[in-house]
């Protein structure tokens, strides 16, 4: 692909109103990353990692020491608050403990509400599109995360922890009920693009191993 080619698609992009983005693989397609470069877009790298098809599910209430993770049904009334805590989470990236705790997530749930994003989840979930996890503390989640199933294959996403309560093996046992959810509806194969290295070594506790770079272009912040 060519600068020009991601120039056309990124103008067709903002056509549908869509975020301007490029994500691929790059041990597969190496010579993507320097027209998406050059057309101005900066371009991260995270790494790919695969459960290996037929290991068995980790035991999910042995990945946090004092808080498990379950998977949410649509009704749940943890589910706005499980749908907005990857943003704060993604907005303060790492592991280390940040500063948005429950004020902020509750103010985030309260600005979004209305805008018509958990009504498009749960229709999803209804769907059997998105399963969503979360580790729920009264009545509202500190982390969460989903898996998209398609087939016998599935990729994990969104796992995030709010930044106050992190260090309690949150993000673990929230991965581990994804996975396990996967495997009961016969996926084969889980994969995921970890943050980091330092959460990719987290995974790894999971049994999930890294077999290649995911690079994602957007526009530079």
């Amino acid at each position: 692909m060519s600068v020009a080619d991601v120039a056309r698609v990124r103008v067709r992009q903002r056509e549908l109103e869509i975020p301007e983005s490029f994500e691929w693989v790059a041990e597969t397609t190496p010579a993507l990353r320097a027209a998406v470069e050059e057309s101005g877009l900066a371009v991260h790298e995270h790494p790919l990692m695969l459960l290996d098809p037929g290991s068995s599910a980790p035991a999910v209430d042995e990945m946090s020491e004092d808080l498990s993770a379950r998977t949410l049904d649509p009704d749940n009334p943890a589910l706005p608050s499980a749908l907005a805590v990857p943003h704060l989470a993604f907005a303060e990236p790492g592991t280390r403990i940040g500063s948005a705790g429950a004020a902020e997530l509750a103010e985030t749930v309260r600005d979004r509400s209305g805008d018509g994003s958990v009504d498009r989840v749960v229709a999803r979930i209804r769907a059997g599109l998105t399963v969503v996890a979360a580790a729920v503390e009264d009545g509202t989640a500190l982390c969460a995360g989903r898996h998209q199933p398609v087939g016998t294959v599935s990729e994990i996403v969104g796992v995030g922890t709010l930044p106050t309560p992190r260090r309690r093996g949150l993000g673990l046992a929230v991965t581990a009920a994804l996975v396990a959810d996967a495997r009961s509806r016969g996926v084969e194969t889980v994969f995921l693009s970890a943050g980091d290295e330092d959460v990719a070594r987290l995974y790894a506790r999971l049994g999930l191993r890294r077999i290649a770079t995911a690079l994602i272009g957007g526009p530079a912040e």
